[in-house]
């Protein structure tokens, strides 16, 4: 049985590979590539000879079936993605499994990580977080996924086109609160590198007309703290107890506590919706 090598490869400074990643791609018997030009700028810089073969989105069933056999003969295959550790929003997801199922040896070779490099210097809790690659492009959907963060505590990192990211970074104060801390890390490694660190609103204003190069979004979890109750939910359970027949104080002291605010707030508004009801 063959041994697929799953090779992280740097997001931007070409040294940042590791001595046994390059041990690897030059001893491998086939080595799949995502983008075999920005890969062979890899293998000219450190001096390997490997010729890589190309496996994308588009034509990965096709490698499966040619990688499975070379493994079939022993051999060794290794795969890279364009930058970072390979299947992180890139291809070769379904080729590991392939590899997996068919009973070979599947090794990764740690290394590089647009995600984890985000996280390390973004100012924000390291743990627990949650990636979740690019979001949909359908606003719906988009939206449902940021809602669905809303209230759990994990730091959410995401990759989003840099055309994109002003808008992104707009829902994202819509949905989590526009004074929800955030980090906009750009050309992670490269020339240019950034870690823009502000709340959410003040980075969408700050990006409204989008970014240069690759960006990675890191974005603070809930606190915590429950959310309490919206102003509509506030007033339905206002009423509810009104009719139930509870007395104005009684409604302030119970929903101060659900609602997370000031009694005396909550028990004006019983009292003007009392009102309101008794008109």
């Amino acid at each position: 049985m063959g041994t697929l090598f799953v090779v992280a490869t740097p997001i931007g400074h070409l040294d940042d590979v590791s001595l046994r990643a390059l041990r690897v791609l030059g001893e491998a018997d086939l080595l799949f590539a995502e983008d075999t030009r920005r890969t062979r700028i890899l293998l000219d810089h450190h001096g390997i000879a490997a010729k890589p073969v190309s496996l994308h989105t588009h034509n990965e069933a096709a490698r499966c079936e040619r990688a499975l056999e070379a493994l079939e003969l022993g051999r060794s295959v290794a795969l890279v993605s364009d930058a970072g550790t390979p299947l992180l929003s890139d291809p070769g997801e379904r080729l590991v499994a392939a590899a997996i199922e068919a009973g070979h040896r599947v090794e990764a070779i740690p290394g590089a990580s647009a995600v984890l490099t985000a996280l390390a210097a973004s100012g924000l809790p390291a743990q627990p977080f949650a990636f979740v690659g690019f979001p949909p492009r359908k606003n719906g959907a988009r939206r449902a996924l940021f809602e669905s963060y809303r209230e759990r505590p994990e730091t959410l990192i995401l990759f989003e086109s840099p055309r994109r990211v002003g808008k992104t970074l707009g829902e994202l104060a819509e949905c989590m609160g526009p004074e929800r801390r955030a980090c906009l890390a750009r050309e992670l490694t490269k020339l240019h590198e950034e870690f823009a660190r502000g709340t959410l609103a003040e980075l969408a204003a700050r990006f409204s007309e989008g970014a240069r190069g690759e960006v990675t979004l890191v974005v603070e979890g809930a606190s915590g703290e429950p959310a309490g109750l919206a102003d509509a939910d506030l007033d339905a359970r206002i009423r509810e107890l009104l009719a139930g027949g509870e007395r104005a104080r009684d409604i302030a002291a119970v929903l101060a506590a659900e609602s997370h605010r000031p009694r005396r707030e909550v028990y004006a508004r019983v009292v003007a919706l009392r009102g309101e009801d008794a008109s």
